[in-house]
């Protein structure tokens, strides 16, 4: 299968780098090291793949790299600057909203997602936004609280 030359900025950083035509940006991503976005279900059902590609929500297991050609990708990763953490995955912590953490990364880039649409959601747009990233371990109460706890700064 032949490869195309595309480039994207991913977490501020551009890459130039060859594609298969079914090469999916998730797979893209974890072969560049970025460990944030994981394969979860592989059928955008779980969320645990989430990325912002140019500013928006998208699961990177439904996303062909080729697509992604002069574009932005943010992961979770790339919502810290350096040691610092984002106040969202600061406010995670403190919350207890991690517990296996797998589906931490998705969590974190789709609150993002949210709070950047609506600053002030309530809690139950809250819920309604996260319906798409999946966790079998908080109960999803911690994970609201952390994001509502955002809101009120």
């Amino acid at each position: 299968m032949r490869e195309k030359q595309i480039a994207l900025k991913i977490n501020g950083k551009v890459y130039q780098v060859k594609v298969k035509a079914n090469t999916l940006l998730l797979n893209l991503l974890r072969e560049l090291g970025f460990t944030g976005p994981k394969y979860g279900c592989g059928v955008g059902e779980c969320g645990a793949c989430s990325v912002l590609l140019d500013g928006k929500l998208t699961l990177s297991c439904l996303t062909l790299a080729i697509s992604c050609h002069q574009k932005e990708v943010i992961t979770a990763e790339g919502l810290s600057e350096g040691e610092q953490l984002h106040p969202l995955a600061q406010s995670f912590i403190e919350h207890g909203a991690i517990q296996c953490g797998f589906c931490t990364p998705g969590m974190l880039v789709a609150a993002k997602s949210l709070l950047d649409q609506n600053p002030n959601p309530t809690e139950e747009e809250i819920r309604q936004y996260l319906r798409g990233n999946l966790c079998r371990c908080t109960g999803y109460t911690p994970i609201v609280e952390a994001i509502l706890e955002q809101t009120q700064k």
